[in-house]
């Protein structure tokens, strides 16, 4: 069954539970999607795991582009998501709704999600007038990260958790069909939660989200470089992929790899003919 933003609704109203993943590769892609994840997103997390940045914020709209059209060719039941990259809507509503539909016309993916709260609300309001789906995002919102101060938990005082809370309603009244929120203390994500009819989606926000999302990598154990307390690895991909690739270097070394079954065969009169 396909994954819109209509079942996404339904599953709030009917309180099951969605489940988000990341992908930037058509293989992955795949896989993930015939798994049975409700939602992939294409996030601008890509920066980190994928291109080495230290932060999202030099991911490009080409960046995005490229990575979206190769998942969008391997998905055929999940919703897919794309981020829209920083300085590609926060200028002003008009370049929101031009890269909006950029982003959709040339990757073939069905939403967007953009960060922010009521200061972006225009832009959201616009894009979804655009009949252009848009997820939100607030609480640790990586594109702002040096206006926060860094990575930390958000809404842990009454004041930033008002404000997380109030931007939450307005992002829902502009016309977002789902709102990530990431690292904010988990009794404040269960009120917003609750104060929303559309889902919420958690990433280190507790269990009562609607929804959880994590980064593919992070959760089979494939990036390194840090790990987030919210993080679970399901299991231990990357330690398997050194194995393989050690065994597959032993190999080379001591002749076993390739073996007979792994040759191609011609004739012998027609080799003998060739000297």
């Amino acid at each position: 069954m396909k994954n819109t933003i209509i079942t996404f609704k339904q599953a709030k109203q009917e309180r099951k539970k969605l489940s988000t993943l990341t992908a930037y590769d058509y293989s992955t892609a795949k896989l993930i999607d015939e798994a049975g994840v409700n939602s992939i997103l294409v996030g601008d997390s890509l920066g980190n795991v994928m291109l080495g940045y230290k932060d999202t914020l030099s991911v490009t709209m080409e960046d995005m582009i490229h990575h979206g059209k190769a998942v969008a060719r391997g998905v055929t039941n999940a919703l897919t998501i794309i981020d829209m990259p920083f300085m590609s809507y926060q200028i002003s509503v008009y370049d929101a709704v031009s890269n909006a539909g950029r982003l959709i016309k040339e990757t073939g993916i069905n939403a967007v999600k953009l960060e922010g709260g009521i200061d972006m609300c225009p832009q959201i309001k616009a894009i979804v007038g655009a009949s252009i789906p848009v997820m939100g995002h607030l609480g640790l919102t990586p594109q702002s990260i040096h206006a926060l101060g860094g990575f930390k938990v958000q809404g842990k005082d009454e004041a930033t958790a008002k404000r997380i809370l109030e931007d939450a309603k307005a992002v829902e009244a502009a016309g977002a069909f789902a709102l990530v929120l990431e690292c904010v203390p988990a009794p404040l994500a269960e009120l917003i939660t609750n104060a929303l009819t559309i889902p919420t989606i958690g990433i280190g926000a507790g269990a009562a989200c609607d929804g959880q999302v994590l980064v593919y990598q992070d959760m089979l154990g494939m990036f390194s470089d840090f790990t987030p307390k919210f993080v679970r690895q399901f299991a231990s991909v990357g330690e398997v992929m050194k194995t393989a690739v050690q065994a597959f270097c032993k190999e080379i070394q001591d002749g076993t790899f390739p073996a007979k079954e792994h040759e191609y065969t011609i004739a012998e009169e027609i080799i003998a003919k060739l000297y």
